[in-house]
């Protein structure tokens, strides 16, 4: 496991996918205020929810590359004759997209609470939901990357199958914000499901995969 999410990271620091995604939040959170205008009360109310949304976009990113390259390379088909469970590398794959985009996220997310005049009461307010939230984003991703691994227009797809089961983390992270404990609760028990169910839905799509 330890070895697999060590391997995981360093291809996504090194390939690109772990700067690509905070590249991207920030330059949506940059653009953002170009679009709404100067009105830096208007920024500072609804900045939260831009924040959310950009990381959402931002985890979408690197989906096609998390599990098709080891797919096509036979890895999978190595890692199970040496008698590794696809849970428990989905798993590791799931620690491994954590590690490489939501700590370098929630640093982006101080950068872009400068850019949109949110007070540091409201980025802590941002920062605990992310903590709480990213890990739901990465369990996602890796489940969405194992159902689509091997399709053509696999990020078109990726898209369409994240998003949508995406909104309750978007929902319960913006209004967080606000809404105190009951919202991080909820928050809370969303990335709790997806952790908990996204590598078993991710295994059974490796193992179809491999048929």
């Amino acid at each position: 496991m330890l070895s697999l999410i060590l391997r995981d990271s360093r291809r996504a620091w090194s390939g690109g996918g772990a700067v690509f995604p905070v590249a991207f939040f920030l330059l949506a959170c940059i653009l953002f205020p170009f679009g709404i205008g100067p009105d830096r009360v208007l920024l500072a109310r609804i900045g939260g929810g831009v924040i959310w949304a950009a990381a959402l976009l931002a985890a979408l990113l690197p989906v096609e590359r998390l599990v098709s390259p080891d797919a096509d390379a036979g890895v999978f088909d190595q890692i199970a004759v040496r008698g590794c469970s696809m849970v428990e590398v989905a798993g590791a794959k799931i620690v491994a997209h954590w590690l490489s985009f939501g700590p370098p996220l929630m640093l982006a997310a101080v950068i872009a609470a400068g850019l949109l005049g949110i007070d540091a009461a409201t980025l802590g307010a941002i920062e605990l939901g992310l903590l709480i939230g990213t890990p739901g984003l990465a369990a996602l991703a890796v489940a969405t990357s194992a159902l689509v691994a091997g399709l053509r227009g696999a990020s078109s797809v990726a898209g369409l199958v994240m998003l949508p089961l995406a909104v309750p983390l978007l929902i319960f992270g913006a209004g967080s914000i606000e809404g105190g404990a009951g919202a991080l609760k909820l928050l809370g028990a969303v990335t709790l499901l997806l952790v908990a169910g996204a590598p078993f839905l991710a295994a059974a799509a490796i193992r179809v995969g491999r048929e």
